[in-house]
């Protein structure tokens, strides 16, 4: 292709140069007037006073098809520069939207958090490295690190213990599929509505009225005084950790099940020809067999519980010691509007985020996990 490239090349400096200038004429003005169209489109999605339902048409119309024209018009102006930089190019047209949008929505911001975190309140005086010792001597920032710890530990190790042992049982019953839909119900649902449904679960009343909380309805139906489950320090954090473990072991019961079925029969059977015990052939064979998908769960579960934030904010809003970092996050950034301390935790969730998905990544990219 290159040698046919080279004869339908024209001869002449000048021949090659007006080619090229022919080309980047065709490459700036093509270009320019598809992004009008795309302009002259959003303009009337913006502005138009017109139906609801014509919006909502043109909309889509646009949308998919904007991204389709820009897709398809980009590859054709690669085929003009010939097949050679066709093969230069190309890759770049289908990685450089995706390339993009993590520049535009995680790269940029993440500089600019981090740019923001050595000034003040108002992002106007430079402070140096205040707010990082803030979020490193500060009691209550103290707190949320060891909260944080300990979602990090309990959470993650919850919902994976729970996810493999509900998944080896599940394999053994002939109720797996309802009781593998059962399990993973919880996912569909979000964290603040997860936490609308655990806040009658542990809510709480003074003795002598009608317990409404679950928990203290079978409390005082023992004979017992109700008890102020989120307000019940250290407790109280763990009590939150259960709603993390009760949505997250469907996820891990999905998965670990479709792992346990690549484990090869013959090798278990073996095992247990040889008098192994069931607990022997899951510890020293299944387990083992299944260790990326062990580490592949447990890293995603792990990013969930650093930035874990909803269930806080639901349930308790932070108060009686259940901060957390995210939550902490959020009150410095919107409530006391002080964005040198906001984005100081940012950065700080950011650099704790990044050994996890670099692992992750590259257990990923070593071997298979399912």
């Amino acid at each position: 292709m290159e040698d046919f490239e080279k004869a339908v090349r024209p001869e002449g400096f000048f021949a090659n140069l007006l080619l090229v200038l022919w080309r980047l004429l065709i490459a700036v003005v093509v270009p320019g007037i598809a992004f009008v169209v795309m302009y002259v489109g959003f303009r009337f999605l913006r502005e138009s006073q017109a139906p609801a339902w014509v919006i909502t048409v043109v909309a889509i119309i646009w949308g998919v098809g904007g991204v389709a024209m820009l897709y398809f018009l980009a590859n054709w102006l690669i085929t003009q520069f010939g097949p050679v930089w066709r093969r230069r190019l190309q890759p770049f047209l289908f990685v450089g939207p995706a390339m993009a949008i993590l520049a535009w929505y995680l790269v940029i911001p993440t500089l600019r958090s981090l740019f923001l975190s050595f000034f003040g309140p108002a992002s106007k005086k430079f402070v140096g490295l205040a707010n990082y010792a803030y979020v490193f001597t500060d009691r209550t920032m103290l707190t949320a690190f060891r909260n944080n710890l300990l979602w990090l530990i309990i959470g993650t190790g919850g919902a994976v213990l729970c996810g493999l042992i509900v998944a080896l049982l599940a394999e053994r019953s002939h109720m797996e599929k309802i009781s593998k839909a059962l399990i993973f119900l919880p996912m569909a649902i979000s964290f603040v509505g997860a936490g609308v449904i655990w806040k009658y679960v542990y809510a709480f009343k003074p003795p002598g009225q009608p317990q409404i909380g679950i928990l203290n309805a079978i409390v005082t139906g023992l004979g017992g005084k109700p008890i102020g489950w989120l307000t019940y320090r250290p407790w109280n954090t763990l009590f939150l950790i259960v709603i993390l473990i009760w949505m997250w072991a469907g996820f891990a019961v999905v998965v670990f099940s479709a792992a346990l079925r690549g484990v090869p029969t013959s090798i278990k059977e073996a095992a247990r020809i040889d008098g192994a015990t069931e607990f022997r052939v899951i510890l020293s064979i299944v387990i083992p067999y299944i260790r990326g998908t062990i580490v592949t769960v447990s890293t995603t579960i792990l990013i969930i519980t650093l930035k874990i934030w909803d269930i806080v904010f639901s349930m308790t809003n932070g108060l009686y010691g259940t901060e957390v970092l995210a939550s902490q996050q959020y009150k410095q950034m919107f409530k006391f509007l002080h964005y040198g301390r906001g984005s100081a935790i940012a950065i700080v969730l950011v650099i704790a985020v990044i050994p996890v998905m670099w692992y992750n990544l590259k257990s990923f990219m070593s071997s298979e996990v399912f």
